[in-house]
């Protein structure tokens, strides 16, 4: 028995571990094995029988981040996976993966294969659309936040699985990486694109007004345990096609506050809008794709409201919490944090030493540096006037707004603000 020891598998230990472990392939059956993974924490593989064509994940928590392989981290963090996957299969079946195993000693979970998906970031780098994402991402988020909060669940159960899903490594990444690192560089780890230096000095290193409500967000997340959020909810860590989508990769689950996954959602949705307005040289295609992009963020806030409301009416019992006021005043506090916390993930993907596709890849030097700026101008509007953003409308219309402060093309500044314009009207 190979496996009863912890190590990190190789593409040439799956098979024998899936054989072990779980009776999926004929015993006559060719396995097959590639690491397909390219994350900062795991390592992901695809086993499958080229014969049948069935495949499953399996998915280890390594020892140390693969971001900065210094890093210690615990593996256990695998098992709040499996258990939030498992948990989310119940309120949204099929929007996340199916988990057939959770191996404790190995600290594998093997899933269901989302094949015949791509994963979000790298079919929007390609400049894909998917027509169903914003429908199908607000029933996850609105069934997965308000049903696991107190608006929804027994009192005691749900303190019991606050305890349960404490997760203070990852937390602390968050609460590292997200709020603080990018504000200060305590470990001197960001990284600024030439070009940017004085702006992101000025903008964000030293703007004390900006730092105090960062703060004021940072203990947010990390006291108001208000639902089990997904923590880490960005592009890479959703699998789609045209017809269907997957939520996977939960690992940085927690209590915490609902805001941090819209807008994290939101904030990665403008990073490929950035991507196709930089890169895609036919007007006609970079109209479609950014309109696409700026009709996703708007539905996916008021497609959010609306499901929220649906489900407040429909699962809500507390006597006081079915008073209309306050499910507007507890709507309103949701909105306000998901625009803050859409503006701390533009900051720290632009600043910080985790950075996304739809930015580095900008080959064009000066394209680049215009969507940074882009990106912080919008954060920065975010977080300052978080209070104001009720409706999809709001961030169009600020998106327009900071579209035309940063004026480098103005073909695509006149295509997209008019697109912002017939959304609006």
């Amino acid at each position: 028995m190979r496996f009863n020891t912890y190590f990190l598998l190789t593409e040439k230990d799956v098979p024998e571990y899936i054989r072990e472990k779980l009776d999926f392939f004929p015993s006559a059956s060719v396995l097959h094995c590639l690491e397909i993974g390219d994350g900062n924490l795991n390592y992901v593989f695809r086993v499958f029988d080229e014969e049948t064509n069935h495949s499953f994940i399996v998915k280890q928590a390594g020892p140390e981040t693969r971001i900065k392989p210094d890093l210690g981290i615990s593996t256990k963090r695998g098992m709040i996976e499996a258990r939030i996957l498992s948990l989310q299969n119940n309120l949204v079946e099929g929007f996340v993966p199916k988990v057939y195993l959770y191996d404790p000693v190995m600290c594998i979970i093997v899933m269901e294969d989302m094949k015949y998906h791509d994963m979000m970031r790298t079919g929007l780098l390609e400049h894909n659309t998917y027509p169903h994402f914003a429908d199908h991402i607000t029933t996850y988020l609105s069934n997965c936040l308000l049903r696991t909060s107190d608006l929804v669940m027994d009192h005691k159960e749900k303190k019991n699985l606050v305890c349960e899903y404490v997760n203070p490594e990852l937390c602390e990444i968050s609460e590292n990486l997200v709020f603080t690192e990018p504000y200060h560089n305590l470990s001197g780890c960001n990284s600024i694109f030439p070009g940017n230096d004085a702006f992101i000095k000025r903008e964000i290193y030293d703007d004390r007004r900006l730092h105090t409500e960062v703060a004021k967000l940072k203990y947010e997340f990390m006291n108001n345990a208000q639902a089990l959020i997904h923590g880490d909810l960005h592009t890479g860590s959703i699998f789609v096609n045209q017809d269907h989508t997957y939520i996977f990769d939960p690992e940085f689950t927690f209590y915490g506050p609902m805001g941090f996954d819209i807008g994290n959602i939101i904030a990665n949705i403008f990073f490929a809008w950035c991507h196709g307005d930089a890169t895609i040289e036919d007007n006609n295609k970079r109209y479609e794709f950014c309109g696409w992009c700026l009709s996703t963020i708007k539905n996916i806030i008021d497609l959010f409201k609306d499901k929220f409301n649906q489900l407040y009416e429909l699962y809500v019992t507390d006597v006081m919490a079915k008073n209309p006021e306050f499910k507007s005043y507890y709507l309103g506090k949701v909105l306000e944090n998901t625009a803050g916390s859409a503006g701390l993930e533009l900051i720290r993907r632009v600043v910080g030493v985790a950075k996304v596709k739809d930015i580095t890849s900008i080959e064009n030097e000066q394209k680049r540096v215009y969507e940074e700026r882009r990106c912080i101008y919008l954060a920065k509007e975010l977080i300052f006037k978080r209070v104001q953003y009720l409706s999809g409308a709001d961030y169009l219309e600020t998106i327009g707004k900071i579209t035309s402060k940063v004026i480098f093309n103005k073909t695509v500044r006149t295509i997209n603000n008019e697109y912002i314009d017939t959304l609006l009207s």
